[in-house]
């Protein structure tokens, strides 16, 4: 029986780096895979799905207005044996719905890959809904600088200050997150600190 699978974590957990080891995984038993990317993450280019530590790997992009259902009906039914999508927090409620309906109606198993909660420790829209309705519920874990385990998203200003307001979805990755335990969080903001991006000196 096919699952609805949610595997989160925070930036720098290595999802995308998963999501393309379970795709080189599947293609080597002779599986077919769709690997798909919500069009709100161009940081790799358009059609490109990129892990921090090198893997690639050509990927169809969906748009929001996109039916997934239907798109699966029209391009690939009876052509892929499993989907993996990343960054699928970007998804909308609706294409979660969708992803869900492809596992029940088509018994093909469904990986998402994402972010659970935003920089503010709110949940995104996509992530809300696979909290809801995914078969399995998987926390990818990385840690804290301070060796505790990292839950939140950090969205780090240009004088390494952590910022608590803004759009919800500002593209970003090592230049402009971190990943920190709760308790480093809340300390960053109440104490002002400066805060030392990974990557840089």
């Amino acid at each position: 029986m096919a699952k609805l699978y949610f595997k989160y974590g925070a930036m720098g957990s290595s999802k995308t780096a998963q999501a393309l080891i379970a795709k080189y995984n599947y293609e080597e038993n002779d599986l077919r895979v769709w690997i798909l990317k919500p069009s709100a993450d161009a940081r790799d280019g358009e059609k490109i799905l990129r892990s921090r530590i090198g893997l690639e790997s050509p990927v169809e992009v969906i748009a929001p207005d996109v039916d997934m259902y239907r798109l699966f009906q029209d391009t690939q039914e009876g052509r892929c044996d499993v989907i993996i999508v990343d960054e699928c927090q970007f998804l909308t409620e609706d294409q979660i719905d969708q992803l869900r309906a492809i596992v029940n109606d088509y018994n093909v198993p469904v990986m998402c890959f994402g972010l659970r909660t935003d920089f503010q420790t709110r949940l995104f829209p996509g992530s809300r809904r696979l909290m809801e309705v995914a078969d399995t519920i998987q926390e990818i874990k990385t840690i804290c600088d301070c060796g505790a385990k990292a839950t939140v998203n950090a969205r780090i200003d240009g004088d390494g200050h952590i910022i608590t307001e803004g759009a919800q979805v500002v593209l970003g990755g090592n230049d402009s997150y971190i990943a920190m335990c709760h308790k480093c969080y809340v300390r960053g903001i109440r104490e002002h600190k400066v805060i030392r991006l990974h990557g840089q000196r």
